[in-house]
């Protein structure tokens, strides 16, 4: 785990340091408690915090109530806190102040190891049950909610500066495979693109049915219009397991990310794109502008 280890005695923090260290965990030690709140806040990698009551310049039980405020069902954080008057204090205030648990100053190396492995179990607890929330389970991809939390960090950094463009799929006469072939043939049609789709390295989800979308951070139109030819050809060019006479195609339509975007305006350029792209005979990608003109890339 990586642990944020906080406490005054910088003899302490050697000696627990060296504890997790010896255990194969990360630590990065601090005596200051409003820096180490600071550090956890920004570094979303940190898992565990292991810090005495005795700190300052926020005290203990006022820290554990700011670290799990920093805590959500998006970021699982341990809250371990050790007291080397542990006796004077109940463990019910310390566990009502958000800790995970309670040790005694300096821990032993059973003692602490032990509570670790508890705490890590709970966290690939938490961090599975997190995958399981954000993951379309036909496909394997992000799923609508998932990925429009991805496209709100997106947008931020497009804000700052970097360039952001979305791709929007869509099989093209989906229905008619559903209604020739079965669903279960449709399933495996929608697979088929979904492996396209993650064989891009890109932030790639489904949107729902038969419809995806694909944020490539770092890729202006020219770029993202490349990737989105290549999928176009792949899912045109792709067989469909035991049913050698099914092929199908794929519209795709592009906008990129202007000053003022919302991830809805995106989507809706990229929308219009797509249908333009169906209207024009399918098996097409289509780039809106942000003045709402449409062209064909091919």
């Amino acid at each position: 785990m990586h642990v944020a280890l906080i406490d005054p005695s910088r003899v302490v923090l050697k000696i627990v340091t060296e504890m997790l260290t010896a255990g194969g965990h990360t630590v990065v030690a601090f005596t200051d408690s409003g820096k180490a709140l600071a550090h956890v806040e920004a570094d979303p990698t940190v898992t565990c915090v292991l810090t005495s009551l005795e700190v300052q310049p926020i005290c203990g039980l006022e820290l554990c109530w700011s670290l799990r405020a920093l805590a959500s069902d998006r970021r699982p954080l341990t809250i371990l806190v050790m007291s080397a008057a542990r006796e004077e204090r109940s463990l019910s205030e310390v566990l009502d102040s958000g800790a995970d648990d309670f040790l005694a100053k300096p821990p032993s190396v059973q003692e602490l190891y032990g509570r670790l492995r508890s705490a890590e179990r709970v966290l690939k607890l938490q961090h599975s049950l997190i995958q399981q929330a954000d993951t379309d389970h036909l496909t394997g991809l992000l799923n609508r909610g998932a990925l429009m939390r991805r496209a709100g960090d997106a947008l931020a950094n497009a804000s700052a500066g970097a360039p952001l463009t979305l791709l929007q799929i869509d099989i093209d006469h989906f229905k008619g495979i559903n209604d020739r072939y079965g669903h279960d043939v449709g399933d495996v049609v929608i697979r088929c693109v979904a492996r396209t789709l993650r064989e891009t390295g890109a932030i790639a989800g489904r949107l729902g049915g038969e419809e995806f979308a694909v944020l490539m951070p770092g890729h202006g139109l020219a770029g993202a219009a490349v990737v989105a030819h290549r999928i176009r050809r792949q899912c045109a060019a792709t067989t469909v397991p035991r049913q050698p006479d099914l092929r199908f195609t794929a519209s795709i339509g592009l906008a990129e990310w202007t000053p003022g975007d919302t991830i809805d305006t995106l989507l809706k350029r990229a929308d219009l794109a797509l249908y333009a792209a169906k209207r024009a005979g399918r098996d097409r990608v289509a780039v809106t502008s942000p003045s709402l003109h449409t062209e064909m890339v091919g």
